[in-house]
């Protein structure tokens, strides 16, 4: 039987100051955090198929086991993801909206608008998009994040062009910046298109000046 250590040796003296502990709701948080933030940037990097639960909990420095616990599931996990970021960008858009410029406000605009689509978010996005495509179950639950998203984009859009969507033909001119820009952002998900988006955004631009109704 080993000998017990007296307890003034300084090698096995116990701390006088322990750190403080975090709380346990923290800890969870932060590991949540670290999870989809991994998950986001695998899909980015390595697309659906490279985007595993053992490759995201090794990338976020998270056991299996915990993962598991939270995310049962690969489908679980990156929904949680993509939903999480997608909050993060909606509050980032709305921050932006304040400090819009009176001149040249639309223009401005668009390319608030149009940095959406080119964001890893929409990248990551883009991949759950496409698998889902064949996959009902996945399907099913990318559905409704979609339709929210899509809302939430038509509402903000209003508050950045800073028009009235009952008015004219604004609805409709709404609908179509995003559509352009979610195009602008597949344009560039295999090659840079920076120079042709900002001149596409340039003649939009003038479009809207014209024919929005404030």
């Amino acid at each position: 039987m080993s000998a017990t250590p007296h307890t003034d040796d300084p090698a096995v003296a116990p701390d006088l100051e322990p750190a403080a502990r975090v709380p346990q709701g923290e800890r969870t948080r932060v590991m949540r955090l670290r999870l989809m933030e991994a998950t986001v940037e695998c899909l980015v990097e390595l697309g659906w198929p490279g985007t595993t639960t053992t490759v995201v909990s090794q990338r976020a420095g998270v056991s299996r086991g915990a993962q598991l616990h939270h995310f049962p599931t690969k489908q679980d996990l990156v929904v949680a993801a993509v939903e999480h970021l997608t909050e993060r960008r909606r509050l980032e858009l709305a921050q932006s909206a304040a400090d819009l410029p009176a001149q040249g406000r639309t223009r401005a605009a668009l390319d608030l608008i149009a940095a959406q689509y080119v964001s890893p978010v929409f990248f990551a996005a883009l991949e759950l998009w496409v698998a889902a495509r064949t996959d009902a179950v996945l399907r099913d639950a990318v559905v409704p994040l979609e339709r929210r998203f899509g809302r939430d984009a038509h509402a903000y859009t209003l508050a950045l062009l800073g028009v009235d969507e009952s008015r004219g033909r604004n609805r409709q001119h709404v609908q179509a910046t995003l559509d352009l820009a979610r195009g602008l952002g597949l344009a560039a998900s295999l090659t840079d298109d920076s120079a042709r988006r900002a001149s596409i955004l340039d003649a939009w631009a003038d479009t809207l000046d014209r024919e929005l109704e404030t």
